[in-house]
């Protein structure tokens, strides 16, 4: 299975409650950023730009319980910055396992190994590293040699300890289709327990032009797309072959909300129209309806995972044949 039996089901009785209820915004997974510390300076990451001065801030462990709490989100990604480096990260962890939630625990992988005996391994627990590329292009976006190889061997000894591990990898204009599909030959052979891929998107605060436009990602993904059934994805069908400009698909940006050290960020992950004191007011005062793409210029060559996997989610309730491919992967990918 893609995902643990667990949070299979979670995530079923949760989307039908919300239906049911006639709830039509609601999120799926938090993006807690309890720091945005970080021990690299990704060439791809916004964050390290726009956030250059508070790098040495934090959000206290009960301030990322209550935000888990407030949000009700059954899936809480922890992200940043690198979350290993907030001093009380183990105890955000378990807190939120404790609330019945899910945790993607996101790593670059430089000091994961090390703190591996920190936690337990658990269906609730999924550890989640970035990966970009062969290793020369990824340490050349992590701006460090041997990032590559460390990520790795902290994989291969989580694998070892019993955990879920998952990869993130981000194509940019750079990035060759050949080098991607060595990179998931070798996620294969770990084997880690999903890749997920999609396109970087252009954040404001960064303007190194190595992000693609829509035409140039789609392009991009054919020689990943016409392999797919070789690897372990752990984005849905519907999903990559949006990817692979198959089908479209309705950006959901509520789905991911994300709270850090300056509140609940409007409107989505990757953009930054100000911030929200709640998560409430994010949901109810959001001009939703100017954002997604031919509505905003800055959504207009989006087509990150964050805001779309939502939209794939959507489209699966709606069509056997989607119900159908969404069933076969989650039981019987890998």
């Amino acid at each position: 299975m893609i995902f643990s039996s667990q949070l299979a089901l979670s995530l079923v009785r949760y989307m039908a409650k919300n239906r049911l209820q006639g709830i039509e915004r609601y999120p799926i997974a938090l993006m807690l950023e309890p720091t945005f510390r970080c021990n690299l300076a990704c060439a791809g990451c916004g964050r390290v730009r726009e956030y250059k001065d508070l790098m040495s801030a934090s959000l206290s462990m009960q301030e990322c319980l209550d935000a888990a709490s407030e949000c009700g989100a059954p899936v809480v990604c922890l992200t940043g910055g690198e979350p290993l480096l907030h001093p009380e990260i183990v105890g955000i962890v378990d807190g939120i396992i404790a609330q019945g939630k899910f945790v993607y625990l996101c790593s670059n992988g430089v000091v994961l190994e090390r703190h591996l005996q920190d936690y337990e391994p658990s269906p609730y627990l999924s550890l989640v590293l970035h990966l970009d590329g062969p290793a020369e292009f990824h340490d050349a976006l992590a701006g460090r040699a041997g990032v590559f190889d460390t990520a790795v061997d902290a994989m291969r000894a989580a694998k070892e300890a019993g955990f879920r591990v998952m990869v993130n990898t981000t194509l940019y204009k750079a990035s060759d289709p050949q080098g991607t599909l060595e990179l998931f030959d070798l996620l294969s052979r770990i084997p880690v327990d999903g890749i997920m891929v999609a396109p970087a998107f252009g954040y404001q605060a960064n303007d190194n032009d190595i992000f693609m436009t829509r035409e140039e990602a789609i392009a991009a993904f054919q020689p990943v797309y016409e392999q797919r059934d070789r690897f372990r994805f752990y984005n849905t069908p519907i999903y990559i072959d949006f990817l692979a400009g198959k089908r479209e698909l309705s950006c959901v940006p509520w789905s991911t909300p994300t709270r850090s050290l300056k509140g609940w960020k409007r409107p989505c992950y990757l953009l930054t129209d100000g911030y929200c004191s709640s998560f409430q007011e994010l949901v109810q005062n959001t001009p939703w309806e100017k954002y997604g793409v031919g509505r905003h210029p800055h959504c207009a060559n989006c087509m990150a995972h964050c805001g779309f996997e939502a939209g794939a989610l959507a489209e699966i309730t709606r069509s056997l044949p989607d119900l159908w491919a969404a069933a076969r992967w989650q039981l019987f990918s890998g």
